[in-house]
């Protein structure tokens, strides 16, 4: 997929290159002339070439967005490492619920050091009920 995408943003670019070509022809010398150059006729050039650029370039990002907010990334349910759950104790201070293949770990973090406190069952905690 990345290679389509690539070979897409080459062929966008040499297309948008296209029109910003410079003319050979033309040689621009300071101070030379103090005529007004006559008035560019409305019709295509280099400005609506840049509007249709910039509204592809927005479509396409526009889909990869929407693309990624569908669900989650390529790859991420492949993955056997995960942090569950953190919570913060203040001061750069973690605790961290962390799984690796279906196994859960409770670890606490700190600047510098990294400590496994415990080993956790694979079940969810019962919430007590509040009096």
């Amino acid at each position: 997929m990345s290679r389509r995408r690539a070979t897409l943003a080459v062929l966008a670019l040499s297309w948008a290159a296209t029109g910003f070509a410079a003319d050979d022809d033309k040689v621009i010398v300071p101070g030379t002339s103090r005529v007004e150059a006559p008035a560019q006729s409305g019709a295509g050039g280099v400005g609506s070439m840049s509007l249709t650029l910039g509204l592809v370039l927005a479509g396409v990002g526009g889909w990869m967005v929407w693309r990624n907010r569908r669900g989650t990334p390529i790859g991420r349910d492949s993955r056997l490492l995960a942090v569950d759950e953190t919570r913060s104790l203040g001061n750069r201070q973690f605790l961290v619920v962390a799984s690796y293949a279906g196994k859960k770990f409770l670890i606490g973090v700190c600047p510098g050091r990294i400590d496994l406190l415990s080993a956790l069952d694979g079940s969810a905690p019962k919430e007590k009920a509040r009096e």
